[in-house]
């Protein structure tokens, strides 16, 4: 029997969401132990992607199989040994054929960012102190990426795959002048590692002025530019996963209170 479990997760003191030989204390690798601690064995578990360390999830799903359906309340059981920092919010019986990551037709990812110091929002956005930024600017930059097909040179490894084409059907920036906020938010098929993080360096490059809106569309034509550092991680979140046999719960969604003043 094999089941999709609907996850979030807040993933400041994790190293990412895949567990790795060399790397400890992913959120794999805590799930997987805290299953094979109710189930008496090894559960292996198969996630609908990866996240880079620090990064959240506010809709994550994952899918494990079973011989037989559980003989007591696995998302209660689930909730009450996993640590505070990751929550189980629904489980459902799929198919077989149905893969968590291959069936994914399309994920969201949203990207916060505060430039007013504020304890509340320092964990969840991305504090860039005092910021000036050009926002018109910026919104022209974030409608190339839109058009863009080929993300190579927004991608920290883009050799390690067979090619680097992502179908965008969205991607927007909303500002909050008087709160000091914006979100950057971007759907597409699938993503490259370090894609949006890297989106959002050359949007504050080009909302600084440090780069011109003609330079950053030379690079998004696939010139190579001599920096490119992720912007900060704790921002991040992974918001969507959208498959055409199931619609998730978007009730616990963190993303509906951070994006308050900025829909």
């Amino acid at each position: 029997m094999r089941y999709f479990i609907h996850i979030g997760f807040d993933g400041t003191d994790y190293r990412g969401w895949q567990r790795q030989e060399e790397t400890r204390n992913t959120v794999q690798e805590v799930i997987e132990q805290t299953l094979s601690k109710l189930f008496k064995k090894q559960i292996s578990l198969y996630g609908c992607g990866r996240t880079d360390a620090g990064v959240h999830a506010s809709q994550y799903v994952f899918q494990i199989y079973l011989e037989a359906a559980p003989l007591f309340d696995l998302k209660f059981r689930l909730n009450k040994n996993l640590p505070d920092g990751i929550a189980v919010f629904e489980i459902v019986e799929v198919n077989q054929e149905q893969h968590c990551r291959y069936d994914a037709v399309a994920r969201t990812y949203d990207y916060f960012i505060h430039w007013n110091k504020d304890p509340g929002l320092m964990r969840y956005s991305s504090f860039y102190e005092d910021l000036k930024l050009d926002f018109d600017l910026m919104r022209k930059a974030t409608a190339l990426i839109l058009k863009t097909k080929d993300f190579k040179t927004l991608c920290k490894q883009p050799d390690s795959y067979s090619n680097t084409l992502c179908q965008i059907s969205a991607c927007e920036l909303f500002v909050n002048e008087e709160q000091g906020r914006l979100r950057f938010t971007i759907t597409s098929n699938r993503f490259l590692r370090g894609m949006v993080r890297i989106c959002v360096f050359f949007l504050l490059e080009v909302g600084t002025g440090k780069m011109t809106l003609d330079e950053f569309a030379e690079i998004l034509k696939g010139k190579e530019w001599k920096e490119k550092w992720p912007a900060h991680p704790n921002g991040l979140f992974l918001s969507r996963i959208e498959y055409p046999f199931l619609e998730l719960n978007d009730a616990h969604n963190l993303i509906r209170m951070l994006k308050v003043g900025l829909d």
